[in-house]
């Protein structure tokens, strides 16, 4: 369960494999299966949308609660800001609402996806540090393309879907993200840069084998398969099918899997001092304690989501569909959203490499000296 310092893998090979390299093979190979079943070119199936879309996008924004509000000494340690944030972000959304519901959307669309391509940087940030490449003499340049590559691989696609709108799938709702802002040109050029960007990294790594530097491979994992399926689920494929299973298992997963070994190192250090534990020392047990309760948490927000809002999946969730009205739904729709929101916003503390979120950064083998 400790992490090894010395290692360039975060947590493990093998769990460093199966959490960012498995998110990825899954998607693929649920393409094939829906090309297979005829439902890769339309909406995605209702059972693989209570998979992937409840049981991984919705449940784990709620793990962000378990790394926070159910740990009881990194809640004493910031409490201002612990209750501020999501105070804030419900009173910024129930203006947003209040100014038009697509107003709220489309600024949650866009925090949205600006925190899906921060995610993506922060773990190449991670395996930088932790494979010593920033000490690395000379590394600035190195660093620099890393970066681009990464953010390349993400807005490419991104600038490519706002050039060519409207596309068979969306964010949250339609109309969420701007249309007509860029011509469709826009797109193929920013592919073409990035494919300039991405064989220079290419050669980079294949520099660093070559005059034995060593390469991370983990780094190597995560940029390429946000290559890969940031590209397929927008770029190649115009269905909601292919975009869902791309999207949200490469974001969602990893994200267990951090939340998850934190809190685990944690409660080790908590047994040490005799304290309470939650998470147990078996790992099969202690992953079973944690995942229940996020998807029990996601199921509850998504029926709260289709009976007073959607009204679209009455056979799962149960109940009459109640229409709230416009002025309650001003209220009700930012509060169903305060999960998700919190979640972007507390990611923009916990999980940053300094002395203050020491646990996290001891959780991947990183020592918390200074600033990410």
């Amino acid at each position: 369960m400790t992490p090894d310092a010395r290692s360039p893998w975060l947590f493990s090979r093998r769990a460093d494999l199966l959490l960012f390299g498995g998110p990825a093979l899954v998607s693929v190979l649920l393409l094939f299966w829906g090309a297979h079943t005829g439902d890769l070119n339309g909406d995605l199936p209702l059972s693989l949308w209570v998979v992937t879309v409840v049981g991984v996008d919705v449940a784990h924004v709620w793990s962000t609660f378990w790394r926070v509000y159910a740990d009881p000494q990194e809640l004493r340690r910031r409490p201002v800001l612990y209750a501020a944030l999501p105070a804030t972000a419900y009173a910024l959304g129930v203006l947003a609402y209040t100014a038009g519901p697509l107003v709220f959307w489309r600024i949650l669309a866009y925090v949205a996806v600006f925190h899906f391509v921060r995610q993506q940087y922060g773990w190449v940030a991670l395996y930088r540090r932790k494979s010593g490449e920033n000490d690395e003499p000379g590394s600035a340049w190195q660093r620099r393309l890393d970066a681009l590559t990464v953010y390349g691989a993400t807005v490419a696609p991104l600038v490519f879907w706002h050039a060519n709108m409207p596309r068979k799938f969306h964010w949250f709702l339609d109309g969420d993200f701007v249309a007509g802002v860029l011509p469709r040109e826009a797109g193929v050029a920013a592919l073409g840069l990035f494919g300039l960007v991405f064989l220079a990294w290419v050669g980079k790594e294949a520099w660093r084998i070559a005059t034995g530097r060593g390469v991370s491979w983990g780094k190597v994992i995560v940029v390429t398969t946000t290559v890969l399926v940031w590209n397929l689920g927008i770029v190649v494929f115009d269905s909601d099918y292919a975009f869902t299973v791309t999207n949200v298992l490469v974001h969602g997963v990893p994200y267990f899997g951090l939340v998850w070994l934190t809190e685990r190192r944690a409660a080790e250090r908590r047994q040490a001092l005799r304290a309470p534990r939650v998470l147990s020392d078996r790992a099969a047990a202690s992953l079973l304690v944690f995942l229940v309760p996020l998807v029990a948490a996601a199921f509850l927000e998504e029926w709260g989501w289709d009976r007073l809002v959607w009204h679209d999946n009455g056979a799962i969730f149960p109940g009459p569909a109640v229409d709230p009205g416009t002025v309650a739904l001003a209220l009700l729709v930012p509060l169903l959203a305060l999960p998700q929101a919190t979640h972007y916003l507390l990611d923009a503390w916990i999980w940053k490499v300094r002395p203050e979120n020491a646990s996290a950064a001891e959780a991947v083998g990183i020592a918390a000296a200074g600033g990410s």
